[in-house]
């Protein structure tokens, strides 16, 4: 234990009014705490990294009713100041005072979930400990009283010796009571004497400490608890609950094409009206070709996947929500830690199905550096929502839409076994790291599991807005930028007087698909899907744009971004097809993502490593893809 862990209670502090109160937001993860954050907050805030480490710092300011200025800081999410991840030191090290450069704050907010105080009052023993002015906060307290849990708060305030307020930070005026408290003079140490407190090395005095509280002050039903064990007897059953799961997640894709249709039918029927609209209006010549070629074909058929991308990003939202994500890596740890990984890698794993980016991020929280490695490592291989889009025009061109087995849409089925050929894959590629550790020991997953719930539907929205948000920012950003790049590489030069081929074949972006054809003709690319591949280093999903760009100049029809899938299911072979599915399954994700590794890591060499690999594995199967699909065609 630190010296600053166990120091003496300390005296109330005196603020100055004139420069705002410093707040520190501690607790464990899962209590709502980044929800208290944005409530008080809103868009007042901002999000950086501290110094000389990945992990994200959030930091924001809001007036409360008085007119008192707070500046909040949301540290990292921990169930122990006895640190045992990144996350957890830089949130010890602030409310320690061990950090450079981050004043001790003025009050603690510890954030409990009141649902699960069992847990979340231990992590409060110990902040208990520092002696530092601090206010204990009940959040969720709706769901806690929804579900029959009585907290009198008065009864714990005392037993604790600080104050303790109730919240509900998904609703508005949800943080009144913290607001009102706030307002008000700051509470000084904890008036309890510090005996009184478990020492939190002794785990059996923790818990022992926990119980007398929460019989002090907490009535907790039978009924709910009950009927938790009860779903929980089947959700983590070794056989009931591993098909419950893969039930959940084959109905997820089937709905990804059933329910998208209609949404992406207005959208390419809105995308076809404004390429007509334009086009009708302009002559032709460059700014005709570059407003309906480039940028109207180009982002169209990008921007028509995105009901595909809500869809998914709702069930995983709502699996988030529930509760169940965290059961879920605790029933395939036996199979996570067979291939190499640990249960802690399933969610930054399930994470990476949306981005491999926040997937690799979410890694921080693995506590052995060799699993956290691991899990990088593999996070690529999980299918992006960037691979969608190019899933969803392959799927939709050479796979016939049609019921088999009389229930299931066969195209989904398709796109399910893409989402189970990249986890199979992941797991086959961390089996095989697993060989090349000095130190094959196994270490055993502890992590909570939250209290279930219905998924609160603001939340939910927010969610599917933020995602939409970030989708429609990189189809307005990166790949507007690219799009106009690729079409300006597909118009210039000009074709020499008197060339008979499309004007195309003779620019720069032709000399670069004729390049790559002769590497990429053993897997049976054409030098279309060449071109593609180049934009798509920077965004996935720029590759189909890339293809409608290069098509509505080859001479293909103007309305390219509805007509895409019929033309290369035309003028391409299901071989050819199949092959791209397979290099889309494992090669090297965008060029952010592979940032991303080398921060993550500070290592050049498993940068490099990753794209090597990665693209070594997806040539090799896009050839036996290829090869076997010619013998059978």
């Amino acid at each position: 234990m630190t010296s600053a862990m166990s120091a003496a209670p300390a005296a109330p502090r005196a603020t100055d009014s004139a420069s705002p109160l410093r707040i520190a937001l501690v607790g464990n993860p899962n209590c709502g705490k980044t929800a208290l954050f944005n409530r008080l907050t809103g868009s007042r805030q901002k999000v950086a990294n501290y110094a000389g480490v990945t992990v994200e710092r959030k930091e924001g300011f809001f007036v409360s009713p008085s007119g008192r200025h707070v500046r909040i800081l949301d540290l990292p999410g921990a169930y122990s100041l006895h640190a045992t991840s990144l996350d957890e030191a830089i949130t010890r090290d602030i409310v320690t005072g061990q950090r450079a450069g981050e004043p001790v704050p003025d009050l603690l907010v510890s954030v409990v979930d009141a649902t699960n105080l069992r847990l979340h009052l231990r992590f409060v023993l110990e902040l208990r400990r520092l002696g530092q002015p601090m206010v204990v906060v009940l959040n969720m307290s709706d769901a806690a009283e929804r579900r029959g849990i009585r907290i009198d708060h008065e009864k714990l305030e005392a037993a604790l010796g600080v104050p303790v307020v109730k919240t509900v930070a998904v609703r508005r005026g949800g943080a009144a009571s913290l607001l009102a408290l706030l307002d008000r003079e700051l509470p000084g140490a904890p008036t309890a004497p510090v005996s009184a407190v478990a020492d939190p090395v002794n785990d059996i005095d923790a818990h022992t400490e926990v119980k007398k509280l929460l019989d002090a002050a907490v009535t907790m039903p039978e009924a709910s608890a009950m009927l938790e064990d009860r779903i929980d007897r089947i959700v983590l059953h070794p056989v009931l609950g591993l098909g419950i799961l893969a039930v959940l997640l084959f109905l997820m894709f089937q709905a990804v094409f059933s329910w998208a249709e209609p949404a992406m039918g207005a959208i390419e029927g809105a995308v076809g009206w404004a390429g007509e609209m334009v086009g009708g209006m302009l002559p032709e010549g460059l700014l005709r070709s570059l407003l309906v070629d480039g940028l109207i074909a180009g982002l169209g058929s990008v921007v028509v996947f995105l009901p595909q991308i809500l869809i998914l990003f709702l069930f995983i939202l709502i699996l988030e929500e529930s509760g169940y994500l965290p059961r879920a890596a605790f029933l395939l740890d036996r199979l996570m830690v067979g291939a190499g990984l640990s249960g802690r890698s399933f969610i930054p794993l399930l994470s990476s199905f949306a981005c491999a980016i926040p997937g690799i991020m979410a890694t921080r929280s693995i506590q052995d550096p060799r699993d956290r490695l691991t899990t990088i490592l593999v996070a690529p291989l999980m299918t992006c929502s960037a691979r969608l889009p190019v899933y969803a025009l392959l799927i939709a061109a050479f796979i016939p839409e049609r019921t088999v087995l009389g229930w299931f849409n066969l195209q989904g089925v398709v796109l399910f076994a893409l989402y189970v050929a990249g986890i199979v894959s992941a797991l086959a590629v961390a089996y095989a790291l697993k060989f090349f550790r000095r130190d094959r020991t196994e270490h055993p997953l502890l992590m909570e599991l939250p209290a279930y719930r219905v998924p609160n539907p603001r939340d939910v929205l927010l969610g599917l807005w933020e995602r939409a948000r970030i989708f429609l920012s990189r189809v307005g950003k990166v790949i507007l930028a690219l799009t106009v790049l690729l079409w300006f590489l597909a118009t210039f030069p000009a074709p020499p007087e008197g060339a008979t081929e499309p004007a195309i074949d003779y620019s720069f972006a032709g000399m670069i698909g004729r390049a790559l054809e002769v590497v990429f003709a053993p897997v049976g690319f054409n030098w279309q899907i060449c071109i593609a591949l180049v934009p798509g280093l920077a965004a996935r999903e720029v590759a189909v744009g890339a293809l409608a760009t290069v098509y509505a100049l080859s001479g293909g029809e103007e309305e390219v971004a509805a007509q895409l899938a019929p033309m290369i299911a035309a003028q391409w072979s299901l071989a050819t097809a199949l092959a791209l599915l397979a290099w889309f399954v494992f090669a090297p994700q965008c060029i952010s993502t592979l940032a991303v590794i080398r921060r993550e890591t500070n290592s050049w060499r498993v940068m490099a490593a990753s794209t090597l690999y990665l693209a070594g594995l997806g040539y090799i199967a896009a050839f036996i893809t290829y090869r076997v699909a010619l013998m059978f065609t």
